[in-house]
């Protein structure tokens, strides 16, 4: 039914179009010369509307592949709003905070902050608002369960056009215990 609602519009935006556009003269044509030209700009429609086909399919891909990325990333990563709520995280990000991704969407963040930094981030938070430069901190997060950790925290102000800035984090816990590489990377003391 909306595919009907859709080609119904676009015919009628056409048919707009096409009574807007300045008149042209055009040399007479035979019914055969037209029906002719209408069927080549038939096949030239399909053959555009497959290709379309074909990259929405390689752009949905495309997109799944990147949620792969984002979402299983061991970097957390959470979007805030200019309000400073959390409009998206990745599920590092709501492990690391010890709540579940969908009670966490729209919480403040700073509720996550440590009552010693908690000026400190509303200091830079301002600051990311104002300025559009890549910021980085690091400061004591409380999980949900009221231990805390120490993390290093990537900030920048963001927005697509015509629409309201946005603030994203790249979240790194530093209390963890260092990496393989890391450890083997260490030289050994005999």
């Amino acid at each position: 039914m909306d595919k009907i609602i859709e080609a119904d519009s676009l015919r009628l935006k056409a048919e707009v179009q096409l009574a807007l556009a300045p008149p042209t003269e055009m040399p007479p044509r035979t019914a055969d010369e037209l029906l002719h030209e209408l069927r080549l700009h038939q096949i030239e429609l399909e053959m555009q509307n497959e290709e379309l086909r074909r990259t929405q399919i390689e752009l949905e891909e495309s997109r799944d592949r990147y949620l792969s990325l984002y979402e299983f990333s061991p970097v957390a990563y959470l979007t805030l709003t200019r309000t400073g709520k959390i409009s998206e995280i990745n599920l590092t990000g709501a492990s690391l905070l010890g709540v579940e991704r969908n009670k966490i969407l729209n919480h403040r963040f700073d509720h996550f902050i440590s009552p010693e930094d908690h000026d400190r981030w509303h200091l830079l938070f301002v600051s990311i608002m104002w300025h559009k430069e890549k910021t980085g901190i690091e400061l004591a997060l409380l999980r949900a369960d009221g231990s805390s950790f120490h993390a290093h925290l990537d900030c920048l102000r963001t927005e697509a056009a015509g629409s309201v800035p946005e603030v994203r984090i790249a979240l790194t816990d530093k209390s963890s215990s260092p990496s393989t590489y890391e450890q083997t990377a260490q030289p050994q003391k005999a």
